[in-house]
């Protein structure tokens, strides 16, 4: 599961369209003492910013400040191994191959998914893979608790209260319930880990149910990855390692270059 600086450049766009200066209104904090504060006033402006309170109480009543969630966002180091070390460690072998099982055992949705975007079927299961061992572990973090947290939390308030906003919305509108909402610790959702402004904005309901189920529907899941990526300019056909077209593609999932050189690599040997 990859932190907040996944999807940055793509949600920053849809980031400030929704924050709105009274949610902001509220001062952020660097410890508990005035997270009740802060999140009693984001309830009361969440209206003004198309949110109901109804929305807003279902999700939010009882939610508490984290001090693990600051504590994991002051700590992050997995990008600063190197390829190898990240290879090693996320995707070995035996990794590879259960990765090339899964996708055989998916194939007929994997075909149908890359006819329509054009996105090759090994790059959406090593996305699928890296993230959370292809669906085994997205996390079971609180999400409103966590981007709320980090909301109130000064580093980035800005930026996560656009999160905020957005997984509020994602309940809105149907997509999922409060308590379904659970995901990593930064607020990634679903077996992907979309950021909630990226859900809002790339989630394709594809298994035709009429929700965009990120977390539970495996063609939801890998059609949204997939069509994220085709927005953000995948060129179908091109190649995808380091130096080819659509390697600067795997930087709008992630803007860690390890992380980036690891995936195409991944894919690669998928695909072998």
């Amino acid at each position: 599961m990859f932190k907040w600086v996944k999807h940055i450049c793509a949600s920053g766009i849809l980031a400030s369209a929704l924050i709105a200066s009274p949610a902001l209104a509220q001062s952020c904090g660097n410890d508990a003492s005035g997270f009740n504060n802060w999140l009693a006033a984001y309830k009361t402006n969440a209206p003004a910013r198309g949110i109901s309170n109804r929305t807003a109480n279902a999700a939010l009543n009882g939610v508490t400040y984290n001090s693990e969630v600051i504590r994991l966002d002051r700590n992050q180091r997995s990008f600063r191994l190197s390829l190898d070390e990240f290879m090693k460690r996320r995707a070995p072998p035996s990794f590879v191959q259960r990765g090339k099982s899964i996708m055989q055992q998916n194939a007929r949705l994997l075909n149908a998914i890359e006819k329509q975007y054009g996105v090759p079927k090994e790059i959406l299961v090593a996305i699928w893979g890296m993230e959370t061992g292809f669906g085994a572990n997205s996390g079971n973090m609180n999400i409103f608790r966590s981007l709320a947290t980090l909301a109130y939390d000064c580093r980035r308030s800005e930026f996560f209260t656009a999160e905020l906003d957005a997984a509020l919305m994602i309940v809105q509108r149907g997509d999922k319930r409060p308590e379904d909402m659970k995901g990593a610790w930064a607020g990634e959702i679903g077996q992907t880990q979309f950021l909630a402004t990226n859900y809002l904005k790339y989630a394709v309901d594809f298994d035709g149910d009429g929700r965009r189920d990120l977390i539970r529907s495996r063609p939801d899941v890998l059609a949204s990855t997939a069509n994220f990526l085709r927005q953000h300019g995948w060129r179908p056909g091109a190649g995808y390692m380091e130096g080819q077209p659509n390697f600067a593609r795997l930087r709008d999932w992630n803007r860690a270059g390890v992380y980036q050189k690891a995936l195409a690599l991944f894919a690669s040997q998928l695909a072998q």
